[in-house]
């Protein structure tokens, strides 16, 4: 590969670095010299190395070096979050200076203002800044791929964020659809694709480019991340979920005002605002340089607080995934991670928020909520180190998104269906689709399909006199402008703060549940309902001390397999007295003592069986260690198989270590292993048989129809309410089911519900592996640390919290 000083359109851009007093790396100069060639690629390096800048280096330095240029866009930055959209603007705007530029760059996002949209519409910025579904809205416009086809790349930041996901399809479709454009009028526009964390890079750069052949660049740099764990003073003698977090405020305080500004992340919004105002009422001096993000909370107050740490204005700010994907916030100096992230790569994202610069350590503080998550604090760190990367697998045959895709085009240009099969051939996504598929997407969009061809609503697509595919009818096209997207939420209800303003959104199902007067918390305020008329909730101020906090959609991760693995090993080194234990696992050595002397402490090839017998009945414990998901599954697989051989209820509960099933009756150990219940045979029949198989179906159902536009959640300020739409999505599901059930929609609603719901395909392997393992089943006469936190979750589903510490602690002492 040709050196940049041999190439003379990279002398502007090197003399800039030379400005700054930088020396460019070698992998920027090597994705400059792949631009300088023609090639596609992709491009893996470390958070905070400098990638920003190789991907824009080749195209704003050309621009420089020939001192002339045309109209329209001549980049556009694709990333998955509207806050990191902001961060890759102000990185655009340093180089177009330092180069001498006169380019305009733009963003668009679900923030973007009515008038910058108007003012997109006629014609776009040199530089734009937009998220895969924004670029869906921009090709649905008149016009609106020809624009965009005037651009030299496109470039897709934070790739493996995308990759595996529905957006992730949407960004292929887009990408290849105006690639295809460009290369019609004769240009050469060039895909790449930048990302800090990926298991299989091979696999990302086919997925986004549609094949092996590009450039795959990765920079030989190592990012020092450096995982601390908060651990508190004394542990309790058996640990339960949720009741060490808040007690650790005094070292997360520490933590903050030992630096400059922190990031405290927390799994989910309820989180954030529970730790939000515990924070506040710790340290009351904070009000003002303390604030809260995530995706819940309005635009403005958003960017207020990504501006104030910009700024250094704030000292901490509690925060979920809206923050943890690339965006550079020079002040902050330390993360704070509250409870397990549950993978490997989103801790390596939320680390690297900090140390932000080529060279610079990124530096961690673990906060567990439960003893036994310091385990996992030690298992993230050995992943970390071993750079054992969660693979993400592309999506394929996605059919809601198709369906969608083809409707998007419809409302924009319109399409003809042998020049979009051809180009869906060479995609990744859709590169194994067969012609009945096709065919039935076609008729879907048309017709109906077989089962609804007798509803007008359904017939969205025609063929106009030139042979294109237009969705003409303007009320069906402005429905399908307001529902294109591949991330289905629940009906949001709009917080209204007298004498201020919108606060942000929760979901309907939340207000409905509080009458006026009752008091909750949300984006850093204690407000009381006033009214709630249509989905706007007004609300003024209030100073109760017993407020609720919102619950969203989507608050539980489940472990992943990287993790599970690092976890068991974790677990094996406390079974051997002779390993050399990490800090967490020398604090944790008393629970340790008390699992050895009331079980045993499971080895990495063991399975670790526990029974008990008590006032609530019969227990049986296991710990796969797989991950919650994975025991739910194994649960109703376990239930299911039992009582064909006795007739018998049972309760159960699971976490990421293990699962509890509770029975009236005797469960007795032998009986599984003498029946084999274990087994991977028949897997999938008695998974079918033992759950309600129809209702995991119909959760997932709904979504697939959302996307593929079967339903419509309504316009702003008039959406449809939760329970019109699940009538509509069962009524549409039984018609499927009962008139055509090889429906592809229906299909890929019970393959989601395999994959996403039960992951199948890793219960599967689990189950395989059983052969190899051996089996410790000891009886207990007492909870053991692991079992504990099980009982807990059960129990909190028919006790107060008061009643529920106290009988906790009776039983952690007993």
């Amino acid at each position: 590969m040709q050196s940049i000083e041999a190439n003379p359109k990279h002398a502007p851009v090197r003399a800039w670095f030379d400005r700054q007093g930088w020396v460019p790396q070698t992998f920027q100069m090597e994705v400059w010299d792949a631009f300088a060639q023609g090639q596609d690629g992709l491009l893996q390096a470390p958070t905070g190395s400098g990638k920003t800048y190789a991907a824009m280096g080749h195209v704003l330095s050309t621009a420089a070096a020939s001192g002339s240029g045309t109209l329209g866009v001549k980049l556009i930055w694709v990333a998955p979050l509207r806050a990191l959209s902001a961060d890759i603007a102000d990185a655009a705007r340093a180089m177009i200076d330092g180069l001498g530029l006169d380019w305009e760059v733009g963003t668009r996002t679900g923030d973007t203002s009515a008038k910058e949209k108007a003012k997109q519409r006629s014609a776009l910025p040199d530089i734009l800044i937009t998220t895969p579904e924004s670029l869906h809205i921009l090709i649905a416009q008149k016009g609106g791929v020809e624009r965009l086809s005037s651009a030299q790349a496109v470039v897709v930041d934070e790739w493996h964020e995308l990759l595996g996901s529905k957006r992730g399809v949407q960004v292929e479709l887009a990408v290849s659809w105006i690639a295809q454009r460009s290369a019609q009028k004769g240009l050469d526009m060039l895909v790449w694709g930048i990302s800090a964390t990926l298991a299989e890079p091979e696999l990302a750069l086919e997925a986004l480019v549609g094949s092996s052949e590009g450039a795959l660049i990765k920079a030989d740099i190592s990012k020092v991340i450096e995982l601390e764990s908060t651990m508190p003073r004394a542990f309790a003698r058996l640990p339960w979920a949720g009741h060490i977090g808040l007690q650790l405020l005094d070292e997360v305080a520490d933590v903050v005002e030992s630096h400059q500004s922190t990031l405290i992340f927390t799994n989910t919004r309820r989180q954030a605002e529970v730790w939000y105002q515990a924070l506040l009422e710790h340290k009351p001096e904070w009000a003002g340089v303390m604030a809260m993000h995530h995706g819940s909370i309005a635009r403005e107050l958003r960017e207020w607080v990504e501006d104030a740490l910009h700024d250094g204005r704030l000292r901490a700010v509690i925060c979920t995934a809206s923050l943890d994907l690339g965006v550079d916030f020079r002040p902050v100096d330390a993360v704070v991670q509250v409870g397990g992230p549950k993978g490997v790569s989103r801790m390596i994202q939320r680390a690297g928020r900090c140390g932000h610069r080529p060279g610079e350590v990124s530096k961690a503080f673990f906060v567990p909520t439960h003893g036994l998550e310091l385990i996992e604090a030690v298992a993230l760190r050995e992943a970390i180190a071993h750079s054992e990367i969660e693979p993400k697998t592309p999506v394929i045959l996605c059919w809601d998104v198709l369906v969608q895709w083809l409707c998007t085009l419809s409302v924009g240009d319109g399409f003809k269906p042998t020049e979009v099969r051809s180009l869906l051939a060479r995609t990744h996504a859709y590169g194994l689709m067969e012609d009945a598929d096709w065919r039935q997407c076609l008729d879907l969009i048309s017709t109906g399909g077989p089962s609804l061809r007798a509803y007008t609503e359904h017939r969205r697509v025609e063929i106009d006199e030139t042979g294109l595919w237009r969705m003409r009818d303007r009320t069906k096209a402005r429905r399908h402008r307001m529902s294109m997207g591949a991330i289905v939420s629940a009906t949001m209800v709009a917080v209204h703060l007298r004498g201020q303003g919108l606060l942000g959104h929760v979901e309907e199902t939340f207000v409905a549940s509080l009458r006026e007067g009752d008091s909750f918390v949300f984006a850093g305020h204690t407000v009381a309902l006033v009214s709630f008329r249509g989905l706007v909730a007004k609300v003024r101020r209030s100073k109760s001390s017993t407020a609720r906090t919102p619950a969203w959609m989507g608050g539980r991760m489940s472990l992943s397999s990287e993790l599970s693995h690092r976890l068991r090993q974790a677990w094996d080194r406390l079974a051997d007295a002779d390993a050399s234990w990490e800090p967490e696992l020398q604090r944790l050595s008393p629970m340790v003592q008390i699992q050895a002397e009331r079980s045993s402490i499971p080895r990495a090839h063991q399975l670790l069986v526990e029974t008990l017998e008590d006032g609530d009945g019969h227990h049986l414990f296991l710990y796969p260690f797989e991950g919650r998901k994975v025991h739910e599954a194994l649960a109703m697989l376990l239930a299911y198989r039992l009582s064909l051989l006795v007739p018998q209820t049972f309760n159960w509960a699971c976490n990421d270590d293990g699962l509890e099933l509770l029975s009236d009756q005797p469960i007795p150990w032998e009986r599984i292993e003498d029946s084999n219940l274990l087994s991977p045979n028949h897997l999938m029949d008695d998974l079918s048989a033992g759950f309600n198989a129809s209702e995991l179906v119909r959760r997932k159902f709904r979504d697939v129809a959302t996307i593929a536009g079967l339903v419509f959640q309504g316009f702003p300020g008039a959406a449809v309410k939760d329970r019109h739409l699940l009538t509509s999505t069962n009524l549409l599901l039984q018609v499927f089911q009962d008139h055509d059930p090889d429906n592809l929609l229906l299909r890929q609603a019970q393959d989601e519900m395999l994959s996403d719901q039960l992951e199948f395909g890793r219960l599967l392997q689990w189950l395989q592996g059983m052969p190899g393992r051996e089996v410790i089943h000891c009886t207990l006469e007492k909870p053991s640390p692991l079992a504990f936190p099980l009982f807990v979750d059960r129990l909190r589903e028919r006790l107060t919290s008061e009643t529920l510490e106290d009988r906790l602690k009776r039983m952690a002492w007993a």
